[in-house]
């Protein structure tokens, strides 16, 4: 062997040896792009109010992590977008009608308490912007349940406050939410397209499969969570959510409504709160679509993707400690 063959070193590492051209940062900024659609839409139907709300609640994310960790000597990451990205989640999911004060007081939340103190980005175990929306709708239930008419955006008179499709369906029942909105199929509609009363981000149903489309296309989700999230959701609907008798319930009206589908795409899919394991993944989403209909079905509140999420957080390191898979060459220990 000459020279050359013999310079060549074999060099071992730790694992992973497979190793991807994607970065936290790309991923991130990805994510906040396929949100990009439904923040459209939530500024054509709620208007400039809605705009600034977004911006508020992503200016002060980013800013209270970058002082942080400027007065904590630490690197600086809000180039890795995760800021960015909680700021616009939490932006997404407030009414348009919040005073611009409950973006800041939630954004503080959302990234100094529930990801920094905890050792920033990978570190958190929750999703730091449902526990801003949390902190905020328990400190402020009433500013944070005030919803406006979409077509308040666009006459100039003070906002029209109206009840959300969930709202109307668990005080009044499935027929008088339909009647509202002209039937079933108009209500369908109205639910695509984002002309309701609702958060900023929640309302469109078709820009927010947009962008979850997108993610599915660049692979950053898989099927797991959100489908076995909403499936489990569409069930419980079916079968407990008619009136008087059992598999009469209308599982679309649920799905359509509030934040299943922000929630089962862009929030439960959380890689830092949500579970490593495929097998695992499967029981988390059930699990989040089963609490978030005890929650809309028997609970006092009309609404409960936030909470179901928030709570299958608690489980997450759990059930990936149950659905652990054997590491490559040991062998399990007899039982005796």
């Amino acid at each position: 062997m000459d020279n050359a063959k013999n310079n060549r070193q074999l060099v071992v590492s730790v694992s992973p040896h497979i190793k991807s051209e994607e970065t936290t940062a790309r991923i991130m900024w990805s994510v906040s792009a396929a949100l990009l659609p439904a923040a459209a839409m939530g500024a054509y139907f709620f208007g400039p109010r809605a705009v600034l709300t977004m911006f508020i609640s992503i200016f002060v994310s980013v800013l209270t992590e970058y002082l942080y960790q400027k007065g904590m000597k630490k690197k600086n990451t809000i180039q890795d977008g995760s800021a960015f990205l909680t700021g616009l989640l939490l932006g997404l999911n407030l009414p348009a009608s919040v005073p611009f004060y409950i973006p800041v007081v939630g954004a503080v939340v959302s990234v100094l308490i529930t990801k920094m103190i905890f050792g920033g980005l990978g570190y958190n175990i929750f999703n730091p912007a449902l526990v801003g929306r949390a902190f905020l709708l328990i400190s402020f239930p009433k500013l944070m349940t005030i919803w406006t008419t979409p077509t308040a955006a666009f006459v100039k008179v003070d906002a029209i406050t109206t009840a959300t499709p969930l709202g109307i369906l668990k005080e009044e029942g499935l027929q008088k939410l339909l009647d509202t909105f002209g039937g079933s199929f108009n209500y369908y509609m109205q639910m695509l397209s984002g002309n309701r009363a609702g958060s900023i981000g929640e309302t469109s149903a078709i820009a927010l499969l947009a962008g979850a489309a997108f993610l599915f296309y660049k692979r950053y989700i898989s099927w797991h969570i959100p489908f076995s999230f909403l499936g489990s959701a569409a069930l419980m609907a079916w079968v407990f959510g008619g009136k008087g008798a059992l598999f009469t319930g209308d599982p679309l009206v649920h799905l359509l409504s509030g934040g299943m589908l922000i929630g089962a795409f862009f929030m439960a899919t959380d890689y830092v709160t949500s579970p490593a394991v495929k097998k695992g993944q499967i029981l988390f989403g059930a699990g989040c679509g089963f609490l978030t209909m005890l929650i809309r079905l028997k609970g006092g509140y009309p609404e409960g993707v936030m909470f179901a999420i928030l709570i299958m957080n608690c489980l997450t390191p759990m059930i990936d400690r149950g659905f652990r898979t054997e590491v490559f060459g040991t062998r399990r220990e007899a039982k005796g």
